[in-house]
């Protein structure tokens, strides 16, 4: 899980891709990076840290031009090195930049055809610089001259590219002097949306994960980029589109609307906000049809995703909506905290109890979703310490028993608190005095009622379908110990970065 955004625009655009990454920095924590073009010369400033931290005055001075591209990052795959930190940049051909969300599955596959076919060297582990050198070979196999490229070429090579490539992925891409390029893959896995401003002096335009960019920007939104489709806006400002995969399908990925975008977003023609209310109503029909009889005195969410899911199911359970949690505004997202140490340890420095509101009440609590558990646990034991007498959790999302391998950070399958384990078993780890899990097929109404078009999800951490049809159990398997939270620890000390909450 990542954040991507682009900006074509009539005047410099370091300061509106700086608030374009503030407002998305809920994708990630541990990165940050911009470039920008000004002619034929690029400006880079990227680093490990928050976007505030990262880009101080004497940056933003530098970041001249009036395109440019920007990335928060969170890593799912690679190290958490500052190298990592996107951007990346290639000479060869035209010099090329780009900003890369999700993840490839057939990475060692291409990293090995770059390296003894398209003879193209590689810095890093990380598979966006694996997709940059598919994008430039591609491009470079054109060979026409950066004044005689056409819109036609680009969408040839990104054609190419979807025909190498696997997995899910979004990406803005900088082509200097020429353009800007978001594409996405065939199965548009990954969130990626575009939107215009008109200026007296002509139009701009903006690519971005989430909607929410585009309007803080004060542009209009356009559309999402269509699976498999690449959009191309040259420096000038005309936009460009086409279909570049051969057969495309619609499976967004459903966590998205669970947890990872902001709820004022719109992704896929889908309200998140709304989807979310539709679970909170759905996961309080299941609640009755278990426990009719329930003794539930008040609804209470862990802050903040599962506030909109809980609202309208206390509403729904003739019950209070409380809050009970305090949130510390300052310390990051647990679950794209890197390393379980680190997550158990800032749960109670982010959320402190309103003893109020849990003494000697039975209490519901809601959230989002359940991963790893160590919120889950840490909390309903910050329940019943606060005074609770019974301590109930319902989920907003079906258990998640299996790996994500597109993008987000659910690579071991034994991290996973549910796999393997009964609902009974989890709810005895966590220590709750009973568990509801959202069904998946609620899950998959809620967020379909909003566009129903779609007709699948990308639902693989709770079914273990994988729409990409590629994972195999050795693929998993290899995942496992490259990505489990040991062996990410493990490598952040070799890299001296022990202390992975700091900013810089």
């Amino acid at each position: 899980m990542c954040a991507i955004i682009g900006i074509v625009a009539k005047n410099p655009v370091n300061q509106a891709i700086f608030d374009g990454l503030t407002v998305l920095q809920h994708r990630g924590q541990d990165a940050a990076g911009m470039v920008t073009c000004d002619d034929t010369k690029l400006y880079l400033r990227k680093d490990n840290g928050l976007v505030k931290d990262v880009f101080h005055t004497r940056h933003m001075l530098n970041l001249k031009g009036n395109m440019g591209i920007g990335h928060v990052r969170y890593p799912t795959a690679g190290c958490s090195s500052a190298a990592e930190a996107q951007p990346f940049y290639v000479n060869m051909p035209y010099g090329i930049t780009l900003a890369h969300n999700g993840n490839l599955t057939n990475t060692d596959a291409l990293r090995t055809d770059l390296m003894h076919d398209d003879l193209r060297h590689l810095n890093t582990s990380s598979d966006s610089e694996v997709l940059l050198n598919i994008l430039a070979h591609e491009l470079s196999t054109i060979g026409k001259l950066r004044d005689e490229l056409q819109p036609a070429d680009i969408f040839k090579a990104v054609r190419r590219l979807h025909q190498r490539c696997r997995g899910g992925y979004a990406a803005v891409a900088m082509i200097t002097g020429v353009g800007i390029l978001g594409f996405r893959d065939p199965n548009g896995i990954r969130p990626i949306i575009f939107g215009e401003r008109k200026t007296d002096i002509g139009a701009e335009f903006i690519i971005s994960s989430e909607s929410v960019a585009i309007d803080a920007l004060d542009y209009q939104r356009l559309r999402d980029i269509e699976p498999g489709e690449a959009v191309f806006i040259t420096v000038d400002g005309q936009l460009f589109s086409e279909q570049c995969a051969e057969n495309p399908k619609y499976s967004p990925c459903i966590f998205e609307h669970v947890y990872l975008a902001r709820p004022d977003s719109i992704i896929d023609g889908i309200s998140v906000h709304k989807a979310r209310l539709r679970m909170g109503e759905t996961l309080a029909k299941k609640i009755l049809r278990l426990y009719p009889e329930h003794d539930i005195d008040v609804v209470i969410p862990i802050p903040d995703s599962s506030r909109t899911a809980a609202l309208p199911l206390a509403n729904d359970l003739g019950v209070k909506y409380r809050e009970g949690f305090v949130k510390n505004r300052y310390i990051p997202r647990t679950f794209i905290m890197p390393g379980q140490s680190i997550r158990k340890k800032s749960v109670r420095q982010k959320l402190n109890a309103i003893e109020l509101e849990f003494k000697d009440k039975n209490v519901l609590l809601v959230d989002d979703s359940i991963v790893r558990g160590t919120t889950s646990r840490e909390i309903v034991q910050m329940a019943r310490e606060a005074g609770a007498r019974r301590v109930y959790v319902a989920s907003a999302a079906p258990p998640v028993r299996y790996p994500n391998v597109y993008g987000i950070d659910m690579p071991a399958a034994s991290e996973l608190i549910a796999y393997d384990r009964s609902v009974e078993e989890v709810a005895d780890i966590i220590g709750a005095d009973w568990l509801v899990y959202q069904d998946l097929d609620d899950l998959i109404d809620s967020a379909r009622r909003g566009n129903e078009t779609i007709t699948s999800f990308d639902t693989s951490c709770f079914s273990g379908t994988y729409v990409t049809g590629d994972v195999s159990e050795d693929y998993l398997a290899d995942l496992q110990a490259m990505r489990n939270d040991a062996a990410k620890e493990k490598q952040n000390k070799d890299e001296g970065l022990t202390d992975l909450t700091k900013n810089n």
